[in-house]
């Protein structure tokens, strides 16, 4: 686990968001890769105008869109760093 928050977030195009992480990390994570199915809350980031409202909720220290929909802060840190997410279970 990386316990590393998101503390900045630009939506690009094709679903791609340019995140700043608190260790100062800089990198882009493309969604298509972490959400393979875009269904439930999920669903409205297909969208571009919808995908466009996410925004870094500083108390999850991830990003979130306003229907609730948020992704886990080790998930991107590992997608944009490309360094695999680690636990107790896996050591």
């Amino acid at each position: 686990m990386f316990l590393i928050d998101v503390t900045r977030v630009k939506p690009l195009p094709n679903r791609n968001l340019d995140l700043t992480f608190e260790d100062g990390f800089h990198g882009i994570v493309e969604m298509d890769r972490v959400v393979k199915n875009y269904t439930g809350v999920f669903a409205p980031l297909l969208q571009d105008e919808y995908f466009k409202k996410v925004m870094v909720n500083t108390e999850l220290g991830t990003v979130v869109w306003p229907n609730g929909a948020d992704l886990c802060p080790d998930v991107l840190y590992s997608e944009a760093t490309g360094i695999p997410v680690t636990t107790s279970e896996n050591l």
